[in-house]
């Protein structure tokens, strides 16, 4: 998976055989949100490198779009710090029953449940079902999304919008609100935003204001949860090389992807994944309303 990465060793690696890549090969996918066994190179979903301390040991998790990219990064961290993953995902097959071996060797369960989350009934079943096999919910990670670049407002069409937004912000409105009913003291609710909401984006209009609702919903929900203890934040991404980003941007985009941020280049999911397991364990007791960025140094 490795082995042919194009640049210089990530430092944070004592495996200087394992390589972050500054530029990307040119490449395009039809359809979003992206397949992970097609990238090339695939992405890094997990440091090889890394000491678990059971920070989740035996607790339940539920992750929209946990099948690839950040999500599979997230399902395989939190598998290893002792968690039982539920993931949803659209119809990623390949990559969702991957990302369920992975968890698996960790010694850690998973179950897979494929679906559109635009249709709000999908949530009840994700919450009936994880009940049935697990007995609880733990933690919530809100985390599809998709995306659709476009040189002008001109441009977006109704449907696009309408789909943007009930991708990107409905679908964490209703498994939120499927979920909470069995929440206890003490559980986490996880959104992941961007920093689109914060900087903008001039082709990605309509995915940016869902990305500012989803920070303005993570807010107002972490006010009104509050009193019952229950924890509501989430983590802004900037470039990360997920299947969204050569199912989204032309081949040309690709091949410079994330060279513009301070640090000059994109992230990999595994470098964002800790952020999530941070808000999730009993580390973060004391944090809600909050985002953390990573983002590569950009200051917003």
């Amino acid at each position: 998976m490795y082995d042919n990465y194009p640049t210089i060793p990530y430092v944070g690696f004592k495996d200087e055989n394992v390589r972050t890549p500054i530029t990307f090969i040119a490449q395009h996918q039809n359809v979003q949100p992206g397949m992970e066994y097609e990238m090339k190179p695939a992405p890094i979903f997990e440091n090889p490198n890394y000491v678990t301390s059971n920070k989740l040991k035996d607790k339940v998790v539920i992750i929209s779009g946990g099948d690839s990219g950040i999500g599979r990064a997230i399902s395989v961290l939190f598998a290893k710090e002792g968690a039982d993953i539920v993931i949803n995902y659209l119809n990623e097959h390949e990559d969702a029953n991957y990302t369920k071996k992975i968890i698996e060797e960790c010694g850690r369960k998973c179950l897979l449940i494929s679906g559109d989350l635009r249709d709000e009934n999908l949530s009840s079943y994700i919450v009936d079902t994880t009940l049935k096999t697990f007995g609880k919910i733990d933690v919530l990670i809100n985390n599809c999304g998709i995306q659709f670049p476009q040189n002008s407002i001109l441009d977006i069409s109704s449907k696009q919008l309408k789909d943007t937004f009930e991708t990107n912000f409905f679908t964490f409105f209703y498994l939120t609100r499927a979920v909470l009913p069995h929440l206890k003291a003490n559980s986490s609710i996880i959104n992941t935003t961007s920093i689109t909401a914060f900087t903008g984006n001039e082709k990605l209009i309509d995915y940016s204001a869902t990305k500012g609702a989803i920070t303005t919903f993570t807010k107002s929900l972490a006010l009104s949860l509050a009193n019952q203890s229950i924890r509501v934040n989430a983590v802004s991404p900037g470039p990360i090389w997920t299947p969204l980003i050569p199912s989204s941007f032309n081949r040309q985009e690709v091949e410079i992807f994330g060279t513009k941020t301070p640090l000059g280049r994109a992230g990999q999911p595994f470098e964002l994944a800790p952020a999530y397991l941070y808000l999730a364990s009993d580390d973060s007791g004391f944090m809600t309303g909050q985002i953390i960025h990573v983002n590569g140094g950009t200051i917003v």
